[in-house]
């Protein structure tokens, strides 16, 4: 990895490939994730949810749209992923949907702040609902 625009395609690639332990390769030992999903401390936190994903759409494609370097050591991607939900996927609740067989097509983006030319910390954001109501889930209004 030459340089931090080099970092975004190694774990792109990585993941596409499906290839937890490169995508691993990018990060700090320390690094921090923080997704809608929850937050992880640690390559091994982290690699529980990479894998969580990997393991719920085993066929899932990030396809990068654009990168842009911030201010020397943020980098932001936007980004889609595309899958077929074939294995279980945990919300933020803490409940599992099992399989739905489902395609989804998802948007969001991911901001890094890198330590070299590592990721320290990994910020990923992308529509909750969208992906749910694409899984078949519902969403359902408790009242006040």
């Amino acid at each position: 990895m030459s340089n931090v625009t080099n970092v975004t395609d190694d774990l792109i690639n990585a993941m596409n490939a499906h290839d937890l332990e490169a995508a691993l390769r990018c990060y700090t030992d320390g690094a921090v994730y923080v997704s809608p999903v929850g937050v992880g401390e640690g390559r091994d936190e982290i690699a529980s949810f990479l894998g969580a994903f990997l393991t719920g759409f085993p066929d899932v494609c990030w396809t990068p749209w654009n990168s842009i370097v911030v201010c020397g050591n943020l980098v932001i991607t936007q980004w889609a992923i595309t899958g077929t939900h074939r294995g279980p996927f945990t919300m933020p609740n803490g409940e599992t949907i099992e399989a739905t067989g489902r395609s989804v097509n998802i948007r969001g983006c991911s901001l890094r702040t890198m330590d070299g030319e590592r990721i320290a910390v990994h910020c990923i954001f992308y529509d909750q609902l969208e992906l749910y109501a694409q899984l078949g889930a519902e969403l359902v209004f408790k009242g006040p």
